[in-house]
Order: structure tokens, then sequence, then C-alpha cells
């Protein structure tokens, strides 16, 4: 080989090396910025992620958001916010106010085993019920059963009285009154399930629709107000004339017919 095609092949080889060498680097270049571009796109997910996280964590919880719903109050209510819920005969001259909290056990024993003499009573007359609902269990246990609960009442007693006590006596009966600590009366669900019970509830669709939007949730913060201004501590609580009926410990509310009964006639005669 001449010296001048060996001086060309080397120059060639240089030429070659030198190319490649850029486009190596251009490789390389490239590849660099796809992984900067993806570290960015990265940093801004997460941020991204935060952020919603962060701007969700601060949005207001429905049971929040709804003390700013227009009121709608259910029909068979009195009172500014229809928070006065009594039922009986017109005729009857004292009423007997019963404070109660869908989620409480000691209130479903006490429906369970004096609901039917106390039913028994308002039919005949012998005295008026009105009825104070309390939520104050969603705060002490978390959840938020009780104010649902409530506000389906409220959707029971839209439709009529009977219906609203058939439902009350349903939710607390042994076979669908959930444990303390199960919240399941937040499932709207589970309390249409209760309400087909109900003659008068049993596929009513404006009463579902009604548990279904919430209409009356803004009603069952309103109630639940008004417990908290009772004074009254705990529930089931029982009074009549201001004056609480207790059982023979002469502190709880009484918890048998027998002591209820005897409780009831002395302060029908006070």
């Amino acid at each position: 080989m001449s010296k001048r095609n060996n001086q060309a092949a080397k120059t060639a080889a240089r030429e070659r090396l030198r190319q490649e060498r850029e486009r190596q680097a251009k490789r390389d270049k490239v590849k660099r910025q796809v992984i900067v571009a993806a570290s960015i796109v990265g940093v801004l997910a997460i941020a991204g992620g935060i952020g919603y996280a962060v701007v969700q964590g601060n949005k207001p919880s429905h049971w929040e958001s709804v003390k700013d719903d227009k009121l709608v109050k259910p029909a068979n209510t009195s009172g500014t916010d229809g928070t006065t819920v009594v039922i009986g005969e017109t005729s009857a001259k004292k009423t007997l106010e019963l404070y109660e909290d869908s989620r409480c056990p000691i209130c479903a024993s006490f429906e369970q085993t004096v609901g039917e003499t106390i039913a028994k009573d308002v039919k005949d007359g012998k005295y008026k019920i009105q009825y104070i609902g309390a939520t104050f269990l969603d705060n002490s246990l978390s959840g938020e059963g009780s104010k649902n609960a409530l506000s389906a009442l409220g959707a029971a007693l839209n439709v009529d009285p009977q219906a609203f006590l058939d439902y009350k006596a349903a939710l607390y009966s042994a076979k669908w009154h959930p444990e303390e600590s199960d919240d399941k009366f937040k499932d709207d669900s589970y309390l249409i399930e209760v309400a087909d019970t109900v003659d008068a509830l049993k596929g009513n669709k404006e009463f579902q629709a009604a548990v279904k939007n919430g209409t009356y949730d803004k009603w069952a913060l309103e109630m639940s107000a008004k417990f908290d201004k009772s004074g009254v501590s705990g529930t089931p609580t029982l009074k009549m004339g201001g004056e609480s009926l207790t059982g023979s410990d002469g502190q709880n509310a009484p918890m048998t017919v027998a002591e209820f009964t005897t409780a009831i006639d002395k302060a029908l005669k006070a």
C-alpha cells in the first residue's frame, strides 16, 4: 500500500471516529435532557399531588358545608327552625320530652323495652311526646351515623308522624340497631333498607330521595343544636313539666315498663 493510501485510510478512520463521537455526544445529550425532563415531571407530579391533597384536606366536610345550606323543615314540625316535634292528641294536657341519640345503645334498649308502652299511651291520649334528637355520639365515637339517621327521621316525619314513630322504633330494634362502635347509620342504603320495614315508607320514592339527597341534613344539625342547648348531658333522658323521669335509682331513665309506669303516673299527677 502506498504512503498516500495509508495516510488516506488513517484520515478516513479518524473522520469516522470523530463522527461517531459526535453522534454519541448527541445521544448522551438527548438522554440527559430526557432524564431531566422526567425528573421535572416527577417533581411536578409530586408537588401537584401534595397540592391536591392539601386542597382536599382543607375542603370542608359534608356536614361542615351543610351548615351553609338552605334549611328545609319537615312537615309536621313547628318553631322557627322546625325543631319542635310534638306528636299526640291535641287534647292531651301534658307532654313527655324524649331526648335520644340514634346511635345510643341504651336508647335502643329503652325503646325495645318501653317503646310500645309509650306508643300506646300516646295513641290513648294519655300524653303527647316531644322528640329532641341528639348527635353527640358522632363526636365521641367518630362518624356521622347519628346525624344521618336524624336526617332520615326528618324525611320520615315529612311523610307523617306515625311513619316517624314507626321508623324510629325500627332503627332502635334489636334486628337493625348496630353496635355503638359500628357507624352503619352513615349509609343511606342501610337507612332505606330499615325504612322498607315500615308500611308508609316501603318503596316510598320521595322518602328515599330525601335520604339520598340529604334534604333534611341541615334540619338534623339544627335539631342537634337544640339538644346541645337543652342542658341534657346524656340519652335517653325523659322530662315532663321540667322534671326528669327516673327509674328506681333516682338518676337514670326508667328502663323497665314497671319503672316507667310508676314515673309517668307520678309526673302526670304533679
